[in-house]
């Protein structure tokens, strides 16, 4: 591990003079590269030298104890001693957490999309529901989230697609994807019976607009009609609704919120990037889990990650059979406890791994 940080506090050096030559300041792309990397490893030289100074510390109160013939300042160094010793072990797994490699999209902004599965009216209610509890998470994240699309249904919603924009937001937010399902009694059912519905999330880590997926025109058919609403009626009377078609993956986004076509066409496109360079995602973290048994983070869709039971008032994650009983708290946005779970899981499936 120590070979490792002090590549790490090398690298960060180099860095640092290569940011202090002016001709970088000519060249944008490699300038923001550099800032980059050493903002990314700024927090590891931080920590490694606190690491360093308290071995120095131990070993100076050491010093003291067996060759100072004052007994008090002897005393002193031994309380002083068992304090900081104290103090390591959780420093040195501070840093090895720190060296774990990091998911190269953590960083992005996301598309959120969360739809209506088995369970008609009552699961759409629950899409508004879990859509407020991500709403307001993300206001105590200080992150913006933008509607991109939304379908309503005659209660609640049967699909909402959401730009969410800020610090880390994949990192917090790739736990989510996968089935969630709600146990509770419906308003509309007259017997008390407890109902189960689900619904779907997915959190899609943002496509840069160039690099991350090029997408081959040839490949994408193009369906324009007149939008329509509830009812049937027609809600434009120009052919704004945008419909893609992407052959190689199957991927089809329907998009009609615009009344610009050029705009809905935009709309789409940036749906479809997401969508594909998520496929890539999910392939990859597929590998990778298969290696590394009971690590969670963006895999299969259709795996059922969450239960929300209304009646015991608790929440349940099966991927790592975490239970907690504040269900009102939760649905009000407080999901932070959960997400930490699952980021402290990852953590020590990733260093069992890396201790291997």
């Amino acid at each position: 591990m120590f070979d490792k940080l002090e590549a790490v506090v090398r690298r960060f050096d180099t860095l640092t003079e290569r940011l202090a030559d002016p001709s970088l300041y000519d060249r944008p792309q490699e300038l923001r590269e550099t800032n980059t990397e050493r903002t990314n490893i700024e927090p590891i030289v931080i920590k490694f030298k606190e690491y360093k100074k308290l071995v120095q510390d131990i070993e100076g109160n050491k010093d003291i104890i067996h060759n100072e013939k004052d007994e008090e300042m002897r005393d002193m160094a031994k309380e002083e001693l068992g304090e900081l010793e104290a103090k390591l072990p959780p420093l040195e797994q501070e840093l090895k957490l720190l060296l774990l490699p990091k998911d190269p999209n953590d960083e992005r902004n996301v598309l959120l999309e969360i739809r209506a599965g088995a369970g008609g009216d009552e699961a759409s209610i629950f899409v508004a529901d879990v859509w407020r509890m991500y709403r307001n998470y993300f206001g105590t994240k200080g992150w913006r989230s933008d509607v991109v699309s939304i379908s309503e249904g005659d209660r609640g919603l049967k699909e909402i697609i959401v730009n969410v924009s800020g610090d880390k937001v994949y990192s917090k937010m790739k736990y989510e994807s996968g089935v969630h399902r709600v146990q509770r009694v419906p308003d509309t059912e007259a017997q008390g019976r407890i109902h189960t519905s689900t619904i779907t999330v997915a959190v899609m880590p943002e496509a840069d607009e160039v690099g991350d997926v090029v997408i081959d025109m040839n490949e994408v058919r193009i369906d324009v009609y007149r939008s329509g609403g509830s009812g049937g009626q027609s809600v434009n009377t120009t052919d704004s609704a945008v419909r893609l078609t992407h052959a190689p993956t199957g991927i089809v986004i329907a998009m009609q919120d615009e009344r610009s076509q050029l705009k809905n066409k935009e709309k789409a496109f940036k749906i479809l990037k997401a969508k594909i360079y998520d496929l890539r995602i999910q392939e990859a973290h597929a590998i990778e889990a298969s290696m590394r048994k009971g690590l969670v983070g963006t895999g299969d869709r259709s795996e059922r990650i969450r239960t929300y039971n209304y009646p015991q008032g608790r929440i349940s994650d099966h991927r790592i059979n975490y239970t907690v009983y504040n269900l009102p708290a939760f649905m009000n946005g407080d999901i932070e406890e959960v997400i930490d779970a699952l980021i402290a899981h990852n953590q020590a499936i990733l260093l069992q791994g890396d201790e291997g």
